[in-house]
């Protein structure tokens, strides 16, 4: 009981940390449906464990009633994690998420058919997930990657990348590895992203811009 009440504890501290909305630790515990949430599964979690399948469904059904937050009981959830506003968040049965993971709001971690056995996603530590984006299917997201706002991933994502677009791109940030979330902050930018599809299209358009040159110096 003290551990699960200390991972309460880190897991709100985990919000004052991460969102500047938060004023207050009471705050928090009273206002967030993010940790009413974790609060929610981590006790439905520990009844499926321990074999009472069907009243862990009952609790995380409650949870997700009033949250709007769906995790399955078989669910893994790591430490410090912090879904933010987080309506319309799925995680599935087989999910297995990381230490110091964000979420927010609309993302799901699902599979992708009817098969048996490990079928949704593994989040590595301090990976953020922006707002809608789709992880689907059994493999891993890396350590401190970011998956970018309405991203759709079908496929592995390694360590210190960021992944944006539909189907998912992946965009290597210089392979630079987050520091301990301890001493420095998680970057939790979703806005300034890159974006492959326009870098392409610029290179295209650049393309075009010379080809018109030089039909011009031919026709002179």
């Amino acid at each position: 009981m003290g551990k699960f009440f200390q991972m309460i504890n880190e897991d709100i501290k985990a919000v004052m940390e991460r969102d500047p909305a938060a004023k207050s630790r009471l705050e928090v515990l009273l206002c967030y449906p993010g940790i009413h949430a974790i609060i929610n599964h981590r006790i439905a979690h520990g009844l499926n464990n321990r074999g009472f399948a069907v009243l862990a469904r009952v609790v995380s059904q409650i949870s997700r009633f009033f949250t709007g937050i769906e995790i399955h009981p078989g669910a893994k959830i790591g430490r410090r994690l912090f879904i933010d506003h987080g309506m319309g968040v799925v995680i599935g049965e087989t999910a297995e998420i990381g230490n110091d993971v964000t979420i927010y709001q609309g993302a799901t971690l699902g599979g992708t058919g009817k098969e048996k056995g490990k079928r949704h996603p593994t989040i590595g530590d301090n990976v953020v997930i922006s707002s809608g984006a789709k992880i689907l299917g059994p493999f891993k997201v890396g350590d401190n990657s970011k998956i970018g706002a309405g991203s759709v991933v079908l496929r592995e994502v390694p360590p210190n990348c960021t992944v944006v677009g539909v189907p998912g791109h992946i965009v290597i940030k210089d392979n630079k590895k987050l520091k301990n979330m301890h001493k420095e902050e998680i970057d939790l930018d979703q806005v300034r992203l890159p974006d492959p599809v326009a870098e392409e299209l610029e290179c295209l358009r650049k393309r075009i811009v010379e080809l018109e040159k030089k039909t011009i110096e031919k026709e002179r």
